[in-house]
C-alpha cells in the first residue's frame, strides 16, 4: 500500500476584493497544492493573513501581491516557493526573498504572449494604415491632417524595428518569422552579434534604426537609464508616415515630443501605455487623429488569464519534482526587470 505525498500548503495574494483565479484555476491549482484559503491575501498585516502564514509553503501571487518584506517572512517559516501568475515581481520580492533561498518564478513569459499577439496586430494593421484609412472613411475631413508618407502601404519590403530584445520583444520577434518579406532590425545593448543572428535579426544602434525602419516597436524595461530613450531626436529620424508602438512603459517615450511630430501629422503612433496612466481627460493623444490610444490592455485578460494559472501550476510541479523552474528570478535580475 502506498501513501500519497501531501501537496504543499499555499495562499493566493493579490488586491483584495477582486477574483483574479475563477472556479476553474482554483481546480487547476489544486491539483498541485493545497490551497489553505481560496480568500485572496491583501495585506499581511491582518489576523487572517497572521493565522495562515506559519503553515505556508508556496505564494501564489498575482496583481497587487503584497510585498514579501522581512516581517512577512518572519510569519512564513516554512515558505519554499513565490510563484507569480503575473508579469514583473521587482516591487514585490525584496533581499530577504533572496537571503533566505526562496524560490522566485514569474509568469512574465505567459503575460508575454499576449502582449506580443497585439504587436504583431499592431504591425501588420500600421502596414496597412488600416487605422488611418478607417478614420478617413469615417469623416473625410481628416484627409490634409497628415503630412504626405514617405512609408508604402503594404506589408512587403518593409522593416520593422525593435527596441529592446526582452521577453516580449523577442516573441514579437517569433511571431515576425512567417513573415521573411518584413526584415527585423533590433536595438539592445544587452544582446550580441551572436544571438542576433540566431534569433533572425540584425542588430543596430538606436539611432540607425530609427532612421531606416517603417514601424518602431518599444519592448525595453522602464530603468531610469531607458527613461525617454525615445526622445526628440529619435522621433525626428524616423520617416514621415512611420508608425511607432508602445506595449512596455509609457516612460520610454518622451511624449511631448511624440505629441507635437503628431499634431504636425508626420508620424502615427499605437500606444497601450502611456505617461501618466490614465492620461488626464483632456490629454491630446486621447483625440488627436494621428494616435490610437488604448487602455493597457495588451497584457493578459479575460480567458488569457489562465494561460498564467497553468504557468504557476507548472512552476509548481517543477519545484515539487526538484526541477528548475521555466522563469526563475533571481537577485541580479530585479534592476533589469521591466
Amino acid at each position: 500500500m502506498t501513501t500519497e505525498t501531501p501537496k504543499p500548503n499555499a495562499v493566493i495574494a493579490h488586491i483584495a476584493g477582486v477574483r483574479l483565479f475563477g472556479d476553474a484555476d482554483m481546480a487547476h491549482i489544486a491539483e498541485v497544492a493545497n490551497v489553505l484559503d481560496p480568500e485572496p491575501i491583501g495585506d499581511w498585516a491582518t489576523p487572517r493573513a497572521h493565522a495562515l502564514l506559519p503553515d505556508t509553503e508556496i505564494v501564489i501571487g498575482h496583481w497587487r501581491c503584497p510585498p514579501l518584506d522581512a516581517a512577512m517572512l518572519e510569519q512564513a517559516p516554512r515558505l519554499r516557493l513565490f510563484a507569480y501568475a503575473a508579469g514583473t515581481v521587482k516591487d514585490i520580492v525584496t533581499d530577504a526573498v533572496f537571503d533566505r533561498k526562496i524560490r522566485v518564478t514569474s509568469g512574465a513569459k505567459a503575460n508575454a504572449e499576449p502582449v506580443a499577439e497585439f504587436t504583431l496586430a499592431a504591425i501588420l494593421f500600421a502596414g496597412k494604415d488600416a487605422l488611418w484609412r478607417r478614420d478617413r472613411l469615417r469623416d473625410p475631413a481628416l484627409a490634409g491632417v497628415r503630412q504626405h508618407s514617405d512609408v508604402m502601404v503594404g506589408n512587403w519590403d518593409k522593416k520593422i524595428g525593435i527596441v529592446g530584445a526582452s521577453m516580449v520583444g523577442r516573441r514579437v520577434i517569433q511571431l515576425l518569422h512567417p513573415f521573411p518579406h518584413l526584415e527585423v532590425l533590433v536595438y539592445d545593448p544587452f544582446l550580441s552579434e551572436a544571438e542576433a543572428a540566431q534569433i533572425g535579426v540584425t542588430k543596430v544602434e538606436l539611432d540607425e534604426l530609427c532612421a531606416s525602419v517603417d514601424v518602431l516597436s518599444i519592448h525595453a524595461p522602464a530603468l531610469p537609464e531607458t527613461e525617454h530613450m525615445i526622445g526628440a531626436a529619435q522621433l525626428a529620424a524616423l520617416r514621415t508616415g512611420a508608425t511607432i508602438i508602445n506595449t512596455a512603459r509609457g516612460s520610454l517615450i518622451d511624449q511631448d515630443a511624440l505629441v507635437a511630430e503628431l499634431e504636425a501629422g508626420r508620424l502615427h503612433a499605437v500606444l497601450d501605455v502611456t505617461d501618466p496612466e490614465p492620461l488626464p481627460d483632456e490629454h491630446p493623444l486621447l483625440t488627436l487623429p494621428t494616435a490610437f490610444v488604448t487602455p493597457h490592455l495588451a497584457g493578459s485578460e479575460g480567458t488569457e488569464l489562465a494561460r498564467m494559472t497553468d504557468h504557476v501550476v507548472k512552476e509548481i510541479r517543477r519545484w515539487i519534482a526538484g526541477d528548475p523552474g521555466n522563469n526563475e528570478v533571481h537577485r541580479e535580475h530585479l534592476s533589469r526587470l521591466a
